[in-house]
């Protein structure tokens, strides 16, 4: 299968190394000293279940030099959807399958607003990994996963044939048969811990420690259900007590990716995590003061890392 891998960052380079190590046409669109390092020494990938190298079909920064994917797997940041989504129209076909893994509930509501819904599936994935130098992703936790679906949830032939190419590519792949609920439920963890951990300043173990802290992110995990509930996603009480049953059994130094951003001042998914929650909210008439406290409180911040990297 032609697959596109946008972005070349711990998701996109792992998957996107999987992929064409089983013989699929990969390319991929990447940047600076990390673009530099493929292009000269292949993909290089540092995994808990082995190591390998690999070269691609492609490695460039633009798009026109890349022959229309079959396949377009995304492995940006979801704040970045926006802006990729006008890039990729060019090269999209009626044919081209669209896959978001990020992190965050609107990237299908934000792929639609550009690209045709026809090409858009939905899509999560599980896994902790990272860019550990230019050319190398290190894989260091979870086995890897993708939980991907069509829109309305159909067992379509492109779906059937996706399983067998990643499954082909010994990825660990599941067909949800409620694709918007499983993106909620990963949703749910992810919002309810890292922009708290980025106000907070601490891990995980250290937040535990305080019975306030638990406290709100409870109160931020009910928020969320409530918006996902008026909006006609069937999160439940069951849910968020498997959340808190990781949140407990988590390494106590773990820090949450968008939290680590926003301790680095860099750009952050605060808007599409809790922000998203505080706009939606105030669209559905759900209260969510506790998810617009964090948000406020780090607004300033985010605002400030945006203008930041935007003038360099």
């Amino acid at each position: 299968m032609r697959i596109l891998i946008y972005g070349a960052g711990g998701v996109g380079g792992y998957f996107g190394g999987r992929l064409a190590k089983a013989g699929n046409l990969v390319s991929i669109i990447a940047r600076g000293k990390h673009l530099e390092a493929i292009k000269k020494n292949g993909l290089e990938v540092e995994s808990i279940n082995g190591n390998f190298k690999i070269i691609l079909s492609k490695v460039t920064d633009d798009l026109t030099e890349v022959e229309a994917p079959e396949l377009i797997i995304l492995g940006l940041k979801s704040w970045q959807i926006p802006e990729a989504a006008k890039e990729l129209k060019s090269i999209i076909n009626p044919n081209t399958m669209v896959l978001p893994l990020q992190n965050g509930a609107s990237n299908v509501e934000n792929l639609m607003k550009v690209l045709p819904k026809e090409n858009i599936l939905g899509g999560l994935c599980h896994i902790v990994s990272f860019v550990s130098a230019p050319g190398r992703i290190k894989h260091v936790s979870f086995e890897p996963k993708i939980t991907f679906g069509e829109l309305d949830n159909s067992n379509s032939v492109r779906v059937q044939k996706l399983e067998k190419v990643f499954s082909d590519a010994k990825i660990t792949n599941i067909v949800s048969e409620d694709i918007d609920l499983e993106i909620w439920k990963k949703f749910l963890f992810i919002t309810t811990i890292s922009a708290l951990g980025g106000l907070t300043r601490v891990s995980l173990g250290e937040m535990r420690e305080s019975s306030y802290l638990m406290d709100l992110m409870r109160k931020t995990a009910g928020e969320i259900k409530n918006v996902a509930n008026a909006k006609g996603i069937a999160l439940n009480e069951d849910h968020i007590k498997v959340v808190f049953e990781v949140i407990n059994k988590l390494d106590p130094k773990t820090t949450a990716s968008t939290q680590r951003d926003i301790m680095e001042g860099k750009p952050s998914e605060l808007e599409n995590f809790n922000g998203y929650i505080v706009k939606e909210g105030n669209r559905l008439n759900i209260p969510t003061p506790v998810n617009q406290f964090i948000y406020e409180c780090l607004l300033p911040m985010e605002n400030q890392a945006r203008m930041q990297a935007e003038s360099k």
